[in-house]
């Protein structure tokens, strides 16, 4: 038998900072997985820890760079737990950094903000993967996953193949929604990660608005598009959108009409739209 892939790490470890700045405070709540690839066969084949770091101190090491090196960029923050494992340990040959982030707003009275009081979303979160290698560039991914985006008119589906399973009618008035899980990969390193994410996803907004939609497809694509346009240092773009059905219902058996009022929102069974676009 041959072991012929291999990588360790600690999953799922949750960092909260505070940031304080008299009673001015600042929130940032991580999810961190950071794998590890090596030198490490001898302890699957035969049992020698003598070079496997302990998953507790890849957790430890986590938490200790979060006071330092954590900050308004995530991508900051992985590729600087890349560059410390990389040089703390020769066994190392790379690392993969996986980051999610939980999205907390300020609490606003009015006007006013408060200091340190916020409002958690439980929905979308951004997220980097980052691949550090000896002797190799960092590979830096960014994103938004879980996004739900939806637009009531704007869209339509018509002139698809149909046979005796099809039943779905033509349209070209329709709710169009989404749980996007969106991603691009950096080919330079932007004067901030975190403005660039921001430019990027707004450019994208405003394509799923702006123009009429044929087709979830179509409208991806027009997503990626403005995403190139609009931040230069970025190569490749991953889309992946579950189509959230808006099912009308029939009032036709009580003798009334529903002209695109009243719905039935579903999101299983969905369609899974997906496509990656390069430059």
């Amino acid at each position: 038998m041959k072991l012929i892939h291999q990588e360790y790490g600690k999953g799922k470890v949750r960092v909260m900072k505070v940031t304080r700045s008299g009673k001015w405070n600042e929130l940032k709540e991580v999810d961190v997985t950071v794998m590890l690839s090596g030198d490490f066969g001898k302890s699957y084949t035969e049992g020698d820890n003598s070079k496997v770091v302990p998953t507790d101190t890849v957790k430890n090491t986590i938490h200790i760079l979060a006071k330092t090196e954590l900050g308004e960029d995530i991508e900051e923050f992985a590729l600087a737990l890349g560059s410390h494992f990389l040089k703390k340990y020769s066994q190392v040959s790379s690392v993969r950094i996986e980051i999610s982030e939980r999205l907390w707003s300020r609490m606003a009275f009015g006007d006013k903000l408060h200091d340190h009081s916020f409002v958690g979303s439980n929905q979308e979160y951004p997220f980097t993967k980052v691949v550090c290698a000896r002797g190799k560039k960092p590979v830096v991914q960014s994103g938004m996953s879980d996004l739900v985006i939806l637009k009531t008119t704007a869209s339509g589906f018509e002139n698809y193949p149909k046979c005796e399973f099809t039943t779905i009618p033509e349209t070209n008035d329709r709710i169009l929604g989404t749980s996007l899980n969106a991603s691009w990969e950096y080919n330079s390193t932007p004067k901030s990660y975190s403005k660039a994410n921001a430019v990027i996803l707004e450019a994208m907004m405003k394509a799923f608005t702006k123009n009429y939609s044929p087709s979830l497809q179509k409208t991806l694509h027009e997503m990626a598009e403005a995403g190139f346009k609009a931040v230069k240092q970025v190569n490749k773009i991953s889309l992946k959108a579950p189509n959230m059905h808006c099912l009308l219902v029939n009032f036709a058996p009580f003798g009334m009409e529903n002209k695109n009022e009243i719905f039935v929102p579903t999101t299983e069974p969905h369609g899974q739209i997906e496509g990656d676009f390069e430059r």
